[in-house]
């Protein structure tokens, strides 16, 4: 059962097709110890994110009350407990 209190908004740049995007969405799903609310962003709707992110995806963004954090890119191969330690330092940070 998820953590209702540890609610973490993310944003995740992506674009269809993006297999690094896709496992990096799944790991996310396996995270029990965290409420994660994801709104995933294609980066081929707009030009801005596009000019930004498209040989950086996926980029994974933080809000916060300050304002939006980019989060630091993990290794695809990272497993879920390395992706987990990480969002919990931003959410309780």
């Amino acid at each position: 059962m998820k953590n209702t209190e540890n609610v973490m908004e993310l944003i995740l740049y992506s674009k269809p097709g993006c297999h690094l995007c896709e496992g990096l969405m799944e790991k996310l799903a396996q995270i029990n110890s965290l409420t994660i609310e994801l709104e995933v962003r294609d980066i081929n709707t707009n030009e801005q994110w596009w000019a930004a992110y498209q040989y950086e995806i996926p980029v994974l963004v933080c809000r916060s009350p300050t304002g939006e954090i980019t989060l630091p890119r993990l290794s695809p191969r990272a497993p879920v407990s390395q992706l987990e330690k990480l969002l919990q330092h931003y959410v309780n940070g």
